[in-house]
């Protein structure tokens, strides 16, 4: 055997004929798929930002970008399609979730194998935050609610656990980004406490992470989204729709795909969106009554309005605000009667004339009237293919 292996130590061996005949057509086939000799061939997706990092392929789900993002609140409403975003570039997604097994199972379907790691966390034990933070550059921080639980109150979620993520990505040392998803509105002023948390989790982020990445959409839209759905299930329901405080407050509505967008072309740049906030809000501006004006014309029914003075809203409300920590059971989440929302609703929410937008992240976003709410036509009572034009909603002599 030594003599064997002496003996192939001091010649070379010699390729195949078939080889022999690919190396006569392609001279430099050795280099062939190497990213370096072939620009072509290596990821126009992956970010300069983390450019140092490993990265492999064309760009696509089943390459590597060299991204690994901790998505904290990846389960929610925007996360899924930050997820399905981020996994179609060939990032790999840690998925940290506190729920049952079932919460994140639809994300793992978004990327390649491998791709989607979900991992079991608590937002009050440190040590599994850094579980999760061990092996991941980037962290998106997209935890965040908008009503009190027994167990969890407004500046525990959206101050205290984002201001946690940002200490230890500081200790960790390895993070080189990190984005923070705010509120649009979120201010120290604010009526609402959430946006008075939110405001308060920008300024700590910032200290610990002045190269941060703030995002501050407004109220998202889609086919999960909690205000759409909200009112056209209300509607449906109860043939009516209370508009609070005379639906005249402004919003501007932003689609929630955009806002993914958003976020990962902030992580695919050169760093000029490091330490810079954004505020995300759609092409238009309606007040809430126009809103849902939109609603009903999608699911082709005719609007029927209850509008309900703010104080009258309020007191509506504050009977679970009272009772929340003082029975021993939790209570129904609020939907429409939200005290916290209601409060919000006393000032306009809109992007600010010298606020930094889509435009400069060279983004377009869509408009309400659209795709972005054809969700709604499963509201139709007369299936998704009831009438062909605005004309044909059903009027109230129609019902039994």
């Amino acid at each position: 055997m030594q003599a064997i292996s002496r003996r192939l130590g001091h010649q070379s061996v010699r390729p195949s004929p078939a080889i022999a005949s690919l190396k006569s057509i392609f001279p430099h086939s050795d280099h062939y798929y190497g990213a370096e000799h072939h620009p072509r061939y290596g990821s126009t997706l992956a970010t300069k930002g983390v450019g140092h990092l490993v990265r492999k392929g064309t760009g696509g789900r089943s390459s590597v970008s060299g991204i690994v993002a901790a998505v904290f609140g990846a389960t929610g409403f925007l996360g899924r399609y930050l997820v399905q975003q981020l996994a179609k570039m060939g990032s790999q997604v840690l998925v940290p979730f506190r729920g049952s097994e079932d919460s994140h199972r639809h994300l793992k379907l978004m990327g390649d194998l491998g791709q989607i790691v979900p991992m079991k966390y608590n937002p009050r034990d440190e040590n599994s935050i850094k579980a999760v933070m061990a092996k991941a550059n980037v962290v998106i921080n997209l935890i965040g609610r908008e009503y009190e639980t027994r167990n969890y109150s407004f500046e525990e979620v959206n101050l205290q656990m984002a201001e946690q993520l940002a200490m230890i990505a500081n200790e960790h040392g390895g993070i080189m980004r990190f984005i923070q998803v705010s509120c649009l509105g979120a201010s120290p002023t604010s009526p609402s406490r959430m946006l008075k948390a939110k405001a308060a989790a920008e300024e700590a982020i910032l200290r610990e992470q002045p190269e941060a990445t703030i995002m501050k959409p407004a109220v998202m839209i889609g086919t999960e989204d909690r205000i759409l759905n909200t009112w056209a299930h209300f509607a449906k329901k109860y043939s009516f729709l209370p508009l609070i405080g005379g639906g005249s407050t402004k919003i501007q509505p932003v689609y929630v795909a955009d806002v993914a967008s958003a976020i990962v072309t902030a992580l695919k740049d050169d760093g000029t969106s490091m330490g810079k906030v954004y505020e995300l809000g759609g092409p238009e501006v309606y007040t809430m009554q126009e809103l849902a004006e939109v609603m009903y014309e999608m699911i082709r029914e005719w609007p029927h309005y209850v509008k309900v003075p703010l104080p009258i809203a309020k007191a509506i409300s504050m009977p679970r605000e009272i009772l929340l920590n003082k029975v021993p059971f939790p209570l129904p989440t609020p939907t429409l009667f939200n005290l916290d929302a209601i409060n919000a609703l006393t000032t306009d929410t809109v992007v600010s004339k010298d606020a930094l937008t889509f435009e400069d992240l060279g983004l377009v976003p869509h408009k309400v009237k659209g795709y972005p709410i054809e969700f709604l036509i499963s509201y139709r009572k007369g299936g998704p293919n009831y009438g062909s034009t605005v004309s044909e909603r059903i009027s109230p002599e129609s019902y039994p």
